[in-house]
């Protein structure tokens, strides 16, 4: 079973639909991986993907946190002892959800921000069919949105970056996550 700790570290990537979040979290896992401190990655989206969703959580916010507090003992029960999360985040207000679902949480957002010529391209890249026309008005919305209604602790601009780039400036400037000095002496 995973200790029991007071504060767990999370990182929390947002920005607008298109700007690049779940792709920087993984990269942010790939360099945790690579230093081998023990984490868990989550992409908010994917564990609440429901449908129907109800008429007053469109994107279903209630189920995924509900999801997050269930699969978070696991994970720290796996050996994590910290958290990634990929997410679009409209508020503050947001945030305490959250903390709710992982007590103890000590969550740095991190907001990536790109042009809205640089979000459509993304877009286009990644989506298909009926769904392309709504990412691309929702990036549109999000980014003014996000700039007026600032609810990072941290800003990443992405244009003309690669993922790894992102992720290395990311954990550069968060010091994120502070991992305890390992006393390598002999018994």
């Amino acid at each position: 079973m995973g200790t029991t700790r007071e504060e767990i570290p999370v990182l929390l990537v947002t920005g607008p639909v298109g700007v690049g979040k779940t792709s920087a979290a993984e990269a942010v896992a790939e360099r945790l991986t690579e230093a081998r401190v023990p984490h868990a990655l989550v992409d908010i989206d994917r564990i609440s993907l429901c449908y129907p969703t109800p008429p007053d959580d469109r994107f279903n916010e209630r189920l995924g946190n509900r999801n997050l507090a269930s699969i978070w003992p696991n994970f720290e029960a796996a050996g994590a002892t910290c958290l990634i999360l990929a997410r679009v985040v409209e508020s503050r207000d947001d945030i305490a959800a959250y903390r709710e679902a992982i007590p103890g949480a000590r969550i740095l957002v991190v907001r990536l921000r790109a042009s809205l010529k640089t979000l459509a391209e993304r877009v286009r890249h990644r989506e298909r069919g009926s769904g392309l026309d709504w990412h691309l008005a929702r990036a549109a919305e999000l980014a003014p949105q996000m700039d007026r209604d600032r609810v990072e602790d941290l800003l990443i601009e992405t244009d003309g970056r690669t993922i790894l780039e992102i992720a290395d400036e990311i954990l550069e400037r968060t010091g994120w996550p502070r991992v305890p000095a390992v006393d390598h002496r002999s018994p």
